[in-house]
């Protein structure tokens, strides 16, 4: 039992292929596959199957890939004891962050990071359904992810999270929609509204089921867009009334917009960082990971304008 099999078994777990596997660790699908078989002959149970045309674990392989995580990170433990690069402050990181988290962080991000002895970052927009981030640390040191309040839990046997902000999704208002005076709006107050809402499975729209629900109506769902800039400028235009993050869709307002809390309905997604726990002992990694809550303290620090 090889650690770099143990990789294989938990990219397989975490990718779904072993095409997908062999991309990402930059090795020939033959190779992955070899590896895997070898890994197999050390133990008596299956620990793949096939699933269609896709190779998948078992419970026993991601038992065993799971344990691998475990061995995969003592042996970061050791780089990092002797190894220059994990005591690096410039090695580079990569990240990937979700459309709005790259409108509201990735410059900033970029400007307090600029200088000779701080980590070369190189960003990356994965904009991906929520239970789709875990798997994105497969590819990148960091990933920025959201998951509503009542949505499952990170896998935290699996990924390291570090959270950065508790944010509500406003109500977005056209500046003259009568509406726009009111301090806080009810879903009642809204329900009957032309609304811009996000694709199934990405926040605006699980707040939206709710709001259809409170209200005991069908909503008019005019337009499904994942782009805030779109649907800031959908808002503005003053045909429809839609859903914005408070703190990372400010970079996207205009005065044509007015923002509102909405009462009764949970409204907060959490947005956090995932990583594979072994990218955490790397500096620079942790370099990044505190410019990030730092920027994210003074967004959410702002005052609501």
């Amino acid at each position: 039992m090889e650690i770099h099999q143990l990789e294989m078994l938990r990219e397989l777990g975490a990718l779904g292929s072993v095409k997908a596997v062999a991309e990402t660790l930059l090795v020939t699908p033959s190779a992955v596959s070899q590896q895997l078989a070898a890994l197999q002959r050390t133990v008596e149970v299956p620990l793949t199957r096939k699933e269609g045309r896709n190779l998948v674990l078992t419970g026993a392989g991601q038992a065993l890939a799971d344990a691998g995580a475990g061995v995969v990170s003592a042996m970061a433990d050791a780089r990092m004891a002797i190894g220059a690069y994990h005591g690096s402050p410039v090695a580079p990181v990569t990240l990937s962050g979700f459309h709005s988290a790259g409108q509201a962080l990735f410059a900033p991000l970029a400007r307090l990071l600029d200088g000779p002895d701080k980590p070369r970052i190189l960003l990356s927009d994965e904009d991906v359904a929520q239970q789709d981030f875990p798997a994105l640390t497969a590819r990148y040191d960091l990933v920025l992810a959201h998951r509503m309040d009542h949505s499952p839990r990170w896998p935290e046997e699996r990924v390291a999270v570090i959270p950065l902000a508790h944010e509500p999704l406003d109500v977005a208002l056209p500046a003259g929609h009568r509406l726009a005076g009111q301090p806080v709006v009810a879903a009642d107050d809204v329900a009957g509204e032309p609304w811009v809402t996000s694709h199934a499975g990405y926040s605006p729209a699980d707040v939206l089921t709710a709001v259809a629900a409170v209200a005991s109506t069908e909503l008019n769902i005019v337009h499904r867009i994942n782009d805030y800039s779109t649907v800031a400028a959908l808002v503005a235009a003053g045909t429809v009334v839609g859903l914005l993050p408070r703190y990372t869709a400010r970079p996207v307002l205009s005065p044509g917009i007015v923002l509102r809390p909405l009462e009764g309905i949970s409204t907060r997604r959490r947005i956090d960082l995932l990583a594979r726990p072994e990218n955490l002992k790397r500096k620079s990694v942790m370099m990044v990971c505190e410019a990030l809550q730092t920027i994210m303290t003074e967004l959410a620090d702002q005052p609501a304008g």
